[in-house]
């Protein structure tokens, strides 16, 4: 999840809220097809990228991580392209740093091919663009964007996907009036799949008032096979939960969001997850946590002691008060026994500390569903059977059973209260049935959740996970009666779109937003609307 928004997941900086770019004039670029939208800008409009066709021979004028390199061929014109290959924990980004102008229209593009390509920019004080692609020829991946009051500079970027093959890029063109100088590259943090927060859902853009990029490439019917359903005898934890229940993630930071102390958080909410822990740098998989003295200030003085008080307060209203670790920028890793041990041994103390209820697993960084599956068993063994495990994924960790998302889910299945995927900055994915369904619609929610059932998820085990306002996330914002409707088709089969699930799952667990701070920004329209909805449900 994202501390700020319109980013791949769920960020963790703070952001301020930009005042919005106005005078917008449409004009036609020669010969693309793409329009230039310009906001009072009187310099002459053209190509800002260094090395875009990368026929240098060379990666001059880009900063990279992970492998990357320049190959002849292919080639979608010209003498080079770039050729980058993520690795597990790695997107393989390339990132460029350009000069604009403040209050100006602006096109980006790029000819890509491969898995889960994405392009974008951040710090463009609007509405941050991104789009990705999954396809194994040539297509051009293209958005516009206008810059803010304030902004002199951008941060381009290409990136793949974790544990994914190869991607390439070619003819990268942002057209566009330039600014007065061109800033040297600079290396960004890693992103994750376009979507934060929250997210994620995530290196960090800032909010506009209305957040709804649109993917201009949709990844085809690729190759991943379609789950089969799985028989199996588990059954759901004894927690203390409702049958039906509404998650909300709560800020352990100011990001532009209200700011709220945890005994703010709405009723509505049965499950809050604290957002977020830390990793320890000093000791791989160990996680620690502090209330952020930021937040505390922003508050006027919120103390650890009242933290801790407003903890205890939602225990005995009947709320379940879990921590996060992770977010995009929370790179904790439990890649072996000595990481795992040490995941569960600070896990421990601080739930224990605090009197959280469990943990919620909202890792971008990389999932090892073996390692981190054995600590979380630890974990419940040492907590008991009320243990609370929660995760939101982004859309592609659950996009197939053979991801490492999907496997951890299936590895802790018997102690795992629910999965709530962040369906939004996804772009286009197949559903279940093999078509391809555009996020922010009812389609998108209800096949994916198809397919998270047939892969060997208990109904029970499966939430949805939306933005509480189009501010907190960067596409996929959908209205809380789609989300009432969406639970409707599925738990029901009524007030479906136009795909029917192939059977009722009414023990449908529930919804979670990103977040309830979002949620008090947006004049909790989604805790009044698809609260009361959950908890009516038979």
């Amino acid at each position: 999840m994202a501390r700020t928004l319109n980013q791949p997941a769920h960020k963790r900086r703070r952001s301020t809220l930009p005042a919005l770019a106005a005078g917008a004039t449409a004009l036609a670029l020669a010969g693309s097809g793409l329009a230039l939208f310009a906001g009072g800008a009187s310099a002459a409009a053209g190509n800002l990228v260094t090395n875009g066709g990368f026929d240098s021979g060379s990666l001059a004028g880009w900063s990279c991580t992970g492998a990357a390199t320049t190959v002849s061929t292919p080639v979608h014109s010209g003498s080079g392209a770039l050729q980058a290959a993520p690795g597990a924990g790695d997107t393989a980004e390339c990132t460029q740093t350009v000069s604009v102008l403040p209050n100006t229209g602006y096109s980006l593009s790029a000819w890509v091919q491969g898995p889960y390509v994405y392009l974008g920019a951040r710090g463009t004080g609007g509405t941050d663009p991104s789009s990705w692609s999954n396809q194994n020829s040539w297509n051009q991946l293209s958005s516009t964007f206008t810059t803010g009051a304030n902004v002199s500079s951008i941060t381009l970027y290409l990136h793949g996907w974790y544990g994914q093959s190869a991607y390439l890029a070619d003819d990268v063109v942002l057209s566009g009036p330039g600014g007065t100088s061109t800033p040297s590259p600079t290396t960004t943090p890693t992103p994750t799949a376009t979507a934060t927060a929250t997210a994620s859902p995530t290196a960090t853009p800032t909010p506009t008032a209305t957040a709804t990029p649109t993917a201009t490439a949709t990844p085809t019917q690729t190759a991943t096979p379609t789950p089969t359903a799985t028989a199996t005898s588990t059954q759901p934890p004894v927690t203390g939960l409702p049958k039906h229940v509404v998650t909300g993630y709560w800020h352990n930071f100011d990001n532009g969001a209200t700011v709220q102390k945890l005994g703010d958080v709405q009723s509505a909410y049965d499950i809050i997850a604290v957002s977020f822990a830390d990793a320890v740098p000093t000791r791989t998989g160990a996680i620690s946590f502090t209330l952020d003295p930021a937040l505390s200030k922003a508050l006027g003085g919120y103390t650890d002691a009242q933290f801790r008080a407003d903890v205890n307060a939602k225990r005995a209203a009947g709320k379940k008060v879990i921590l996060s670790i992770g977010g995009q920028n929370g790179a904790i890793s439990v890649n072996d026994a000595t990481a795992a041990q040490a995941f569960v041994d600070t896990a421990y103390a601080i739930i224990k500390d605090y009197g959280f209820d469990g943990i919620d697993v909202d890792l971008e960084n990389g999932v090892n569903a073996t390692y981190l599956g054995n600590a979380l068993h630890s974990l419940q063994a040492k907590i008991g059977p009320n243990f609370i495990l929660t995760m939101a994924p982004e859309t592609i960790g659950m996009y197939s059973t053979a991801g490492a998302y999907f496997q951890l889910a299936l590895n802790t299945k018997d102690i795992l209260t629910v999965v709530n995927t962040q369906f939004y900055n996804s772009g286009g994915m197949n559903g279940c049935d093999g078509k391809v369904y555009n996020q922010g619609t009812i389609d998108f929610i209800t096949s994916q959740v198809c397919t998270h059932i047939q892969g060997g998820l208990r109904p029970d085990q499966v939430g949805i996970g939306v933005p509480a306002s189009s501010k907190a996330a960067g596409g996929g914002y959908v209205s809380p009666t789609v989300v009432n409707n969406a639970l409707d088709c599925l738990a029901t089969g009524k007030n479906c779109g136009s795909f029917v699930p192939p059977a009722k799952w009414p023990t449908i667990r529930g919804a979670m937003t990103w977040s309830t701070n979002w949620d008090a920004n947006n004049g909790n329209a989604f805790s009044n609307a698809v609260g009361p909805f959950v908890h009516q449900m038979p």
